[in-house]
C-alpha cells in the first residue's frame, strides 16, 4: 500500500503498543524498535514475505531494515522455509552435536579461510565475548582497543562509545557498567590510523586484541578508509596484537567472503552472526587454530551454550549460503542498490536536500548533513530531526526505513526493479515535503 498517512490506519499496532507497554519495558524488546528517536509509535508486524512487510492493520511496506540485515534473500524465501520445516520434523533442539555443524562450519571456513576453527552461539553478543576472552587468555593481556561508533555487542566492557542502540537514544555510557569493567576499553576514532597506531604502540604491552567493524554499520554504512584495515592488520601482527573482525553485518552481506575477502585482510579471529542463520538466531566466531584451540573442552578457556548449533537455526543458515553461492547473487545486489542510491542522490539534489550517502555492496547509508561521514564524530552532526520527517514521509508512502539515522539499510535478492522504482516515487514525493 503506497497511500498517504490519513489513509493508513494503525489502530491496531498503537492498541498492540499500549498493551506491549504494561508487560514489556518500553514495549519492545529491543530499543531501537520503539521509534523514540524519530517519534511515532512502532508498527506491529504480523508477516512478511519477499520484499514486503505487513502490520497488524493491513499495511504494506516495502523492506530496508531486513531484519537488521540478515534476510538477504528476502522475507520466508522458500528453499529456507522448505529446509527449515524439514528439519522441524526432526525435532527443534537436541543438546547434542549434529551433522549440520559440521556442514555449517565447513562452509563458513571454505569462504573465510581465516577462520580455520569455528565456534557456533546464538547472538553476536556472545561471539564477540567469547572472542576477546580467548584472544585475552591467548596474549595474557586483558586490553581492548575499539573504535568510536562501532556496536560490538552489549558486553558490559564493549558498551563504552557504542554506535547503534546507543546512538539512537543519546545514551552516552551505560548505567550499570561498573568502571572496573571498562578500564580496560581503549576507544579512539574510526578510520583515525594516527590515533590507532599512536595508542597501539604506547600500550602494546597491555593489549590483547584490536576489535573493528571492517565496514562500520552501526552508526550508519561508514567505509574504511583505503588504508585503514591494512594499517591495523600491519600494526597488529607487529605488536603481537590479535586483530578482530566483527563481521556480524557485512560477513556474507558485501561478499560471499565478507568484508575481508572484499578487501584482501586475514584478521586473527572473526565474529559471524545474521545471515548465517538464515534469519534465526545464531552468532560464531572462529580464527586462528592455534588460538580456538585454547576453548574448551580442547583447552581451558570455557565458554558454551545450551542452543549453540540449534539445528533449525543451523539449517536455515546452511540453505541461506547455499544460495548465496549461485552465480550473479551479488552482482544483482550490486547492481540493485547502485540504481538505488544513484535515485535517491537525484532525487535529493532535485528536492535541494542535503544528503551524504554511503554504500559498500548491498550495506547502503544516507546522512542528512553537509559534509562527507567517516566517522562517529561526523556521523553525528547529521540533522536527526529531518530524518525522523523523512522516514515517517517514507512511512506513510509504504517504505519501511529503520527508525534511527544511525542504522543501515539493505537490499535483498527479493527486491525488483518495481520495488525500486516505488521507493524512488515515494523518496521524492518525501523530500519534496522536507
Amino acid at each position: 500500500m503506497l497511500g498517504c498517512r490519513a489513509l493508513m490506519k494503525t489502530t491496531k499496532s498503537q492498541t498492540l503498543f499500549e498493551a506491549a507497554q504494561q508487560l514489556i519495558p518500553g514495549g519492545v524488546n529491543s530499543p531501537v524498535r520503539a521509534f523514540r528517536s524519530v517519534g511515532g509509535q512502532p508498527r506491529f508486524i504480523v508477516r512478511a514475505k519477499g520484499a514486503y512487510l505487513y502490520d497488524a492493520d493491513g499495511n504494506r511496506y516495502i523492506d530496508y531494515v531486513l531484519s537488521w540485515g540478515p534476510m538477504i534473500l528476502g522475507h520466508a524465501p522458500r528453499p529456507v522455509v522448505v529446509a527449515l520445516t524439514r528439519a522441524a520434523k526432526q525435532g527443534t533442539s537436541y543438546g547434542a552435536p549434529t551433522e549440520l555443524e559440521v556442514r555449517l562450519a565447513r562452509m563458513i571456513h571454505d569462504a573465510l579461510p581465516s577462520m580455520e576453527k569455528v565456534r557456533l552461539v546464538s547472538s553476536g553478543t556472545e561471539a564477540v565475548m567469547s572472542a576477546i576472552r580467548v584472544a585475552r587468555a591467548f596474549t595474557k593481556r586483558d586490553g581492548v582497543l575499539k573504535f568510536e561508533g562501532c556496536y560490538h555487542g552489549h558486553s558490559d566492557y564493549l558498551l563504552a562509545k557504542a554506535g547503534s542502540g546507543l546512538a539512537t537514544l543519546g545514551i552516552p555510557e551505560c548505567p550499570g557498567v561498573p568502571s572496573d569493567f571498562t578500564k580496560h576499553t581503549l576507544t579512539v576514532p574510526y578510520n583515525d590510523l594516527r590515533t590507532a597506531a599512536q595508542v597501539i604502540r604506547q600500550q602494546a604491552k597491555q593489549l590483547a586484541c584490536v576489535i573493528v567493524e571492517p565496514i562500520a554499520g552501526n552508526m550508519g554504512v561508514v567505509p574504511p578508509a583505503p588504508d585503514f584495515l591494512p594499517a591495523l592488520r600491519e600494526l597488529t601482527r607487529a605488536h603481537d596484537i590479535l586483530l578482530i573482525f566483527d563481521e556480524v553485518i557485512s560477513g556474507f552481506r558485501v561478499q560471499y567472503g565478507g568484508a575481508q575477502t572484499l578487501y584482501g585482510i586475514k584478521p586473527d579471529l572473526t565474529i559471524l552472526g545474521k545471515i548465517i542463520g538464515g534469519g534465526l538466531p545464531v552468532g560464531a566466531y572462529g580464527g586462528r587454530a592455534d588460538i580456538m584451540n585454547l576453548i574448551a573442552p580442547a583447552g581451558p578457556v570455557y565458554q558454551a551454550g545450551t542452543l549453540s548449533g540449534n539445528p533449525l537455526a543451523v539449517t536455515a543458515g546452511i540453505a541461506t549460503l547455499t544460495e548465496l553461492k549461485t552465480r550473479g547473487v551479488y552482482s544483482k545486489l550490486e547492481k540493485q542498490a547502485a540504481a538505488l542510491a544513484a535515485q535517491l542522490g537525484e532525487a535529493a539534489k532535485k528536492a535541494g536536500v542535503e544528503l551524504y550517502q554511503t554504500r559498500v555492496g548491498s550495506m547502503m547509508g544516507a546522512f542528512f548533513t553537509r559534509g562527507p561521514v567517516v566517522d562517529w564524530a561526523t556521523a553525528k552532526q547529521s540533522d536527526t530531526a529531518r530524518y525522523a520527517k523523512f522516514f515517517h514521509a517514507m512511512l506513510e508512502r509504504g517504505v519501511y526505513l529503520a527508525p534511527s539515522q544511525f542504522e543501515a539499510a539493505f537490499i535483498s535478492t527479493a527486491h525488483t526493479p518495481a520495488d525500486i522504482t516505488k521507493t524512488v516515487k515515494a523518496a521524492q514525493s518525501a523530500l519534496r515535503s522536507l
